[in-house]
């Protein structure tokens, strides 16, 4: 992949097969100030093309729901399902179904695709945990560790208990940090089982760690029942609904980054939400901190038999 004739604020990327036009790459996308890097169109795309050979992997297949800030994080925010008929025809789609009719969304299977969405200024992108050929059966499930503030601690202790759970039902899980305040524990599981399935396993995983650690851990969807006890969300593993993809960036000061991590990193004192950016995410990447894991996935059966003699 090369780009070519950059002349002034645009410029072409050649990506694949594929030709990106890049328009006002200068457009400051982030602004900087209070301690933030200032980023521009041009960064965005830059970091997605570096990115993508460990990033597409997490997108392809999935359908995806687009954060878009077309003046930047000091502009209007809208989030996109639709593919609008404007995208090149080689941007796949899929239509699936939904309350009363169908939504097609855009899926990203490669790099120019990926450049695009950099140019249509879709700073998040929001992933199903479920792939297009198998629309209703997710291979991925989503434990969302939100702390009710800032106390990345809190983060650190409910990502260990909920490893050690997940270790002790022998399922294979991963770490990721939001670049938002959080963690997202992702387990990989067969795709045999549909959404009901997933979620319900997801939603007893959780009740029997909270039970366990009432005073710091709940499931309490409502901001008002939670207190200053960090919320075990796994809303996410639900038909329709979406997580934030491995490697893209937040809508965020700074630009920070989704970034994959080693559960040895959680030992980092440097580590928090937001510690990886467009400026440093790839460097993480390459470290390959997920090898093998997104490859062992279970089937939730024998899980299921080793909680159901831990549950309150």
């Amino acid at each position: 992949m090369s780009a070519d004739d950059t002349q002034g604020a645009a410029r072409t990327v050649r990506a694949g097969r594929h030709t990106v036009r890049i328009h006002r790459q200068d457009k400051v996308l982030f602004p900087g100030g209070g301690g933030a890097k200032e980023y521009t169109k041009g960064d965005l795309v830059d970091y997605h093309r570096s990115v993508a050979p460990f990033m597409l992997p997490h997108l392809r297949g999935r359908p995806l729901m687009l954060e878009r800030h077309p003046d930047g994080l000091d502009g209007p925010r809208f989030m996109q399902k639709n593919t609008p008929d404007s995208y090149p025809e080689w941007i796949h789609r899929v239509e699936v179904a939904k309350e009363g009719g169908t939504v097609c969304h855009t899926v990203c299977d490669d790099t120019a695709t990926l450049v695009y969405l950099a140019d249509q200024a879709a700073l998040t992108l929001h992933r199903w945990l479920s792939r297009t050929g198998r629309i209703e059966r997710p291979d991925r499930m989503v434990f969302d560790l939100d702390p009710s503030g800032d106390d990345f601690g809190a983060v650190r202790e409910a990502a260990r208990l909920l490893g050690e759970l997940l270790d002790e039902l022998k399922l294979p899980s991963a770490l990721m940090t939001t670049g938002s305040r959080g963690l997202h524990v992702i387990v990989p599981v067969t795709g045999h089982h549909d959404f009901d399935e997933v979620r319900s396993f997801a939603r007893d995983v959780a009740d029997t760690l909270v039970a366990g650690h009432p005073d710091t851990l709940t499931t309490a969807a409502r901001k008002k029942e939670r207190g200053d006890r960090l919320y075990l969300d796994i809303q996410r593993n639900a038909y329709a609904q979406t997580a934030v993809a491995p490697f893209t960036v937040r809508a965020k000061p700074g630009a920070p980054v989704a970034t994959p991590i080693d559960w040895s990193q959680l030992d980092d004192p440097d580590l928090d939400a937001r510690r990886w950016t467009i400026a440093d995410a790839v460097e993480q990447a390459r470290s390959n901190p997920w090898a093998g894991v997104m490859t062992k996935g279970r089937a939730l059966g024998p899980a299921r038999r080793r909680l159901n003699p831990l549950m309150p």
